[in-house]
């Protein structure tokens, strides 16, 4: 990140005194902000040259020649004062030369400090319960990719945050894509969670102007995969030689005949299956991710799954419903089960998510105002990205027009003649 540095000496004539005399101020600028202070001296606006910042050559009194070279000494100043800050390993910035030149000694605030102390806040939130595991350890990996950035951009450990600007931001988004080999959308993920770290130092007033004010944070709109009614039967009445594999699918038709999420059925236990209005089973949660209530009725093929591992070991031991094991694990193995199905998409725990959204509830004629109470969407809008994916439901959408439009016989051939 280049640096630009200026130093100015002027007049303040309406500072005059009472001997006529104007005060000498000396203005740094560095980056585009300035610092303006007095430099304690006086002199004739006569003798002062606008276009040099100093006492007119041809004054050649003593006094002319003591102020001059006390400029020049108070310029001289703040090159040393660079030269210190650079050679300390901190950001040549104007907080950062304030402070050598007020003898201030507040450090300046570093950006990867800021990241690390919202994280280990986070991390005390998530020990009691206010804050989800994954968000936790999603900020980590947005930590690690800020370092690696800094360290290959400006090759140092840390920066001010007052150095931030859009070129950081422009450089750290062309860094995760062509460097750590991101897409667009995980790309925006990082950029956006340290957004929020630069946010924090704006309320903070640690940083004066958004970094982030021109620049676009917005995904691109990625076409989500999700079984059909044949992919999902195919699943279910394959016979694995393998238990484990066999624990997966069933689990993992859990969540298809649900649509929680990987984190809300893991944590899932008795206690949460209740009674409906109507009589029958239901699942009663708060979803970790939005905080936002969940009841869903459950279906037969949920419920069998549900008896099957009633008597689990591992389930009662540990108060739980199903024995879910890490995503990571969980994913490996449905890769697995793809493979042995023959089916191509990459199944994954998010999948069965989408997949009660489309095939079970939205395909099979249950209201889109239905289907996202029972997602936990916090709005319809949410929802309608699950319906606009699916031909089967625009089918019977628009079955009723096309009956409607039905061309019937009416015309006869002596019309279409003319004779």
């Amino acid at each position: 990140m280049n640096t630009t540095l200026s130093i100015l000496f002027y007049t303040k004539k309406a500072k005059t005194n009472s001997d006529g005399l104007v005060p000498v101020y000396i203005r740094v600028t560095i980056s585009g902000q300035r610092f303006e202070i007095s430099t304690r001296r006086y002199v004739e606006i006569s003798q002062w040259s606008v276009g040099a910042g100093r006492v007119k050559p041809l004054i050649k009194t003593e006094e002319a020649k003591t102020l001059n070279a006390f400029l020049d000494s108070l310029k001289n100043r703040v090159y040393e004062f660079q030269r210190q800050i650079v050679q300390e390993g901190l950001t040549f910035n104007m907080p950062t030369f304030k402070a050598k030149w007020l003898g201030l000694s507040e450090r300046p605030r570093m950006l990867l400090e800021i990241f690390q102390h919202h994280n280990d806040q986070m991390q005390k939130l998530v020990e009691t319960g206010e804050s989800a595991p994954a968000t936790l350890e999603r900020y980590k990996t947005a930590l690690m990719h800020a370092q690696s950035f800094i360290k290959w951009k400006f090759k140092t450990s840390d920066i001010d945050v007052c150095s931030l600007n859009m070129e950081f931001v422009s450089d750290y988004d062309f860094w995760l894509k062509s460097v750590r080999r991101c897409c667009h959308n995980t790309s925006m993920k990082y950029i956006g969670q340290l957004k929020k770290i630069t946010n924090l130092c704006i309320r903070n007033g640690w940083l004066q102007r958004d970094p982030f004010l021109s620049f676009k944070l917005a995904q691109k709109e990625v076409k989500k995969e999700f079984l059909t009614e044949l992919e999902m039967e195919t699943i279910q009445k394959k016979v694995f030689t393998s238990f484990r594999i066999n624990q997966v699918r069933d689990i993992f038709l859990f969540y298809c005949y649900t649509g929680l999420a990987y984190i809300d059925v893991k944590k899932l236990s008795r206690s949460e299956i209740t009674v409906g209005i109507d009589g029958k089973k239901w699942v009663s949660i708060h979803r970790q991710k939005t905080d936002t209530p969940s009841r869903i009725p459950l279906l037969p093929p949920a419920l069998e799954i549900l008896d099957k591992y009633q008597a689990d070991p591992r389930c009662q031991y540990e108060g739980r419903l199903l024995p879910v094991s890490s995503n990571q694990k969980m994913n490996a193995y449905l890769k697995e089960i793809g493979d042995i199905c023959g089916i191509q998409k990459k199944i994954t725990f998010h999948m069965a998510r989408f997949t009660f959204g489309t095939t079970v509830t939205l395909g099979n004629g249950v209201p889109i105002e239905t289907v996202s109470k029972m997602l936990g969407h916090k709005s319809l809008e949410q929802t309608q990205h699950y319906a606009k994916v699916l031909d089967q439901k625009v089918s019977q959408d628009m079955q009723s027009l096309h009956n409607k439009f039905k061309v019937t016989p009416s015309i006869t051939n002596h019309e279409k003649t003319g004779s």
